[in-house]
């Protein structure tokens, strides 16, 4: 290799270059070398800063041209700079940090090579990055698909079968399964438990359940925007009892009522139900506690039931579950 690039580079420099830049990293291949001297090696090779984006994956590699690391993930790559895709969608990707228009042959090189380099060591330590694909989620949630079909399933959203992971149900939007600590997406959401991967039908039976406790988030459907099933324990039970859509229970009824005509009735209440003592209720409203007073003796007169003993505000609390519950 070092005989065909001398007689290369006399012909051809940049074509010299290019057979050393892919023995390079041929040899980094066969060794088994990380991301980190990977990217190094591009840097090096390239006289530039190297930078490894993978948010998919949050991995986050940036080394100088003098092989120094140095991580600035918080600043995104320019679009100008040269750069070899490592997904299909581009999401990650190598990139050179040079000004220049049109990178070179040379650069050109780096990049392939080191980002193919790249792709098989991120598959083998991190994983595939997972493919949203609906029909794949939908067999790996169908508990009546045969297990090896969610198995393959599995791998084809790149779930690891032995790792843990978790269905997720959203108020707007398809099912989704991520990873079991993985960060969730932003909306109202239902959150199954973590389970291995052929439990995952499980996972999501829970997270739609969840899903029925959660709430808008304002103050005409105060609670919580996302419910971790795992979290409900006994309260869980509750949604067997109330069907969706179907005739609510008194409770639900006369609590709907009252808050026709009460505009900050169900804020007042679900702060009341929601924090460990009323003055912590009055901050959370940012009222003054006397004011919640006034507000809880008007509540308990619409409502037909006190809401300062223990007894009142258990009571309180399943009204405001099952007015969930009841939604369509």
């Amino acid at each position: 290799m070092k005989e065909l690039a001398g007689r290369l580079t006399a012909l051809d420099p940049d074509a010299g270059a290019a057979v050393q830049v892919i023995a390079y990293f041929d040899r980094l291949a066969e060794s088994r070398a990380g991301l980190e001297a990977l990217v190094r090696g591009a840097a090096v090779l390239a006289g530039v800063p190297a930078r490894l984006v993978d948010a998919d994956r949050r991995v986050f590699v940036r080394v100088e041209a003098d092989g120094t690391r140095r991580d600035t993930a918080n600043l995104p790559p320019d679009p100008a700079w040269p750069s070899a895709a490592l997904t299909p969608d581009g999401a990650a990707a190598l990139w050179l940090e040079r000004a220049e228009a049109a990178p070179s042959v040379v650069d050109a090189v780096i990049l392939e090579r080191a980002a193919g380099a790249i792709r098989i060591v991120l598959d083998r330590t991190r994983g595939r990055v997972p493919v949203d694909d609906p029909a794949l989620v939908e067999t790996v949630l169908d508990r009546t698909a045969p297990e090896p079909a969610r198995l393959h399933a599995a791998r084809g959203l790149g779930l690891d079968p032995a790792a843990s992971a978790r269905a997720l149900a959203p108020r707007d939007g398809r099912p989704r399964i991520v990873a079991g600590e993985a960060e969730l997406p932003v909306g109202r959401l239902g959150v199954g438990p973590a389970v291995p991967v052929l439990d995952l039908p499980h996972s999501w039976a829970a997270a739609r359940t969840a899903l029925r406790f959660t709430a808008d988030g304002t103050a005409q459907d105060p609670g919580p925007r996302v419910v971790h099933a795992d979290e409900l324990g006994g309260v869980a039970l509750l949604a067997d009892l109330v069907a969706p859509g179907a005739e609510p229970p008194p409770d639900v009824r006369t609590l709907k009522a009252a808050a026709a005509t009460t505009p900050w009735l169900l804020a007042t209440l679900h702060a009341v139900a929601a924090t460990t003592s009323l003055r912590a209720a009055a901050a959370e409203i940012n009222v003054h506690h006397s004011t919640l007073q006034d507000r809880l003796t008007h509540a308990e007169h619409l409502l037909g039931w006190p809401l300062r003993t223990p007894q009142g505000r258990l009571r309180l609390h399943l009204a405001l579950t099952m007015r969930h519950l009841a939604r369509s």
